[in-house]
C-alpha cells in the first residue's frame, strides 16, 4: 500500500547552541515522505521554486517517492530559520518566508486520489480539506496540525476532526485545542470531535496514544547522548508511523497496529535528530532500523522480582 503525504517543502537556516547550517533541505513533507519511504511507497504532493536544487530532487527519487504531485513554478521555495535554545526544546523563529508555498492549492495527480493511507502535514486546515475532497474513500487518514492553526482557524480545524481517522500534535497544542491541563482529558475531548485514534507527542519524553475503546500506550523516547537538530522530528515520527501502516497486509489499522507505528515513528525520529535536516536519514538503513526497535522493545520490557 501507498502514503500521501500532503505538506510544506522548504529550505531552512538552523543555528543550535553548537552549529549553525544554512540552505538545508526541510518542510513537513521532506522529513514525512523519506521516513515514510523506509516501509512504504510515497505520494508526494508540494510545491517548490524554480530555485529548490536538484540535489534534493534526486535524494527524492533515490528513495522511490513519486514526484508526480511536486508542483515547481516560477519564485523562490519556501524558507524558514529558525534558533534552537540550549535545552534543544525552545526554538525561535528568525525568519519565515512563504514564497511559492503561500499559493499552494494541493492538486493530486491522477491516481493519487486512490492512495490508501493519508498523511496531512501540518498545513491551513483548507488546504487539508482540499486534498481530502480529491480523495476516494481512503483506508486511514492521518492529519497533523499546530499552534497557529489551532489559534487562527478553530473553526475549519474542528470541521477538520471528523474527516480523519487519527489527529497528531504535541502536549502544548493538545491542552491549546481542548482548554484542558489533563492530557487524558484532552485526548478523550478531541476523539469526541471526530478521530478515533489521537497521538500525543512529549518531545524527548515519547508519546501517547489513545484508543476508542479506551485504549492507551505510552511510548518512551530513545535515549540519546547527543542531538544535532531536532528540526522534523514531529514529522519524521508522522512519516514513520504512516509507512509502517501502509507496510501491513491488514485491511484495517488496529490500536496494536498503531502501538508497533508509534515506535517505529519513535525510532525514526531518534535518528533524524543525530544530524542536521535529513542528512542522518540519507545513511539510514533497514538493518538499522530494525536494530533500534529491538532495543526498544527491550528497554520497554520489565519484570517485577518479588
Amino acid at each position: 500500500m501507498s502514503v500521501l503525504v500532503v505538506g510544506s517543502i522548504g529550505l531552512d537556516d538552523i543555528k543550535t547552541p553548537l552549529e549553525e547550517q544554512k540552505n538545508l533541505l526541510g518542510g513537513s513533507t521532506s522529513y514525512a515522505s523519506v521516513a515514510a519511504s523506509f516501509f512504504a511507497p510515497v505520494n508526494l504532493v508540494g510545491i517548490v521554486g524554480d530555485d529548490f536544487p536538484k540535489e534534493h530532487v534526486d535524494f527524492f527519487r533515490a528513495h522511490r517517492i513519486d514526484l508526480a504531485g511536486l508542483q515547481v513554478v516560477p519564485g523562490k521555495t519556501f524558507r524558514w530559520s529558525g534558533e534552537y535554545m540550549w535545552d534543544l526544546n525552545t526554538r525561535e523563529t528568525r525568519s519565515i518566508a512563504l514564497n511559492v508555498f503561500e499559493s499552494f492549492e494541493p492538486k493530486l495527480p491522477p491516481g493519487y486520489e486512490t492512495t490508501p493511507y493519508v498523511l496531512l502535514g501540518n498545513i491551513h486546515p483548507n488546504l487539508q480539506h482540499h486534498v481530502l475532497d480529491q480523495m476516494k474513500g481512503p483506508r486511514f487518514v492521518i492529519a497533523d496540525t499546530m499552534d497557529l492553526w489551532i489559534n487562527n482557524t478553530p473553526g475549519e480545524l474542528q470541521r477538520l476532526l471528523p474527516r480523519v481517522h487519527m489527529l497528531i500534535l504535541n502536549d502544548s497544542e493538545a491542552r491549546l485545542l481542548t482548554k484542558q491541563t489533563s492530557l487524558i482529558k484532552a485526548a478523550a475531548q478531541i476523539r469526541n470531535g471526530g478521530p478515533a485514534y489521537v497521538c500525543i507527542k512529549k518531545g524527548e519524553h515519547g508519546a501517547l496514544l489513545f484508543g476508542p475503546e479506551g485504549q492507551f500506550f505510552s511510548c518512551g523516547a530513545y535515549p540519546l547522548e547527543d542531538i544535532h537538530d531536532p528540526t522534523g522530528a514531529g514529522d519524521t515520527f508522522a512519516g514513520g508511523l504512516a509507512g509502517h501502516l501502509a507496510s501491513l497486509d491488514h485491511s484495517t489499522v488496529t490500536f496494536d497496529s498503531l502501538r508497533k507505528a508509534v515506535v517505529l515513528g519513535s525510532v525514526m525520529a531518534s535518528y533524524n535528530v543525530e544530524a542536521f535536516s535529513l542528512e542522518r536519514l540519507r545513511t539510514l538503513t533497514p538493518a538499522a532500523i530494525e536494530e533500534r526497535y529491538q532495543l526498544f522493545k527491550r528497554m520497554s520490557q520489565f519484570e517485577v522480582v518479588m
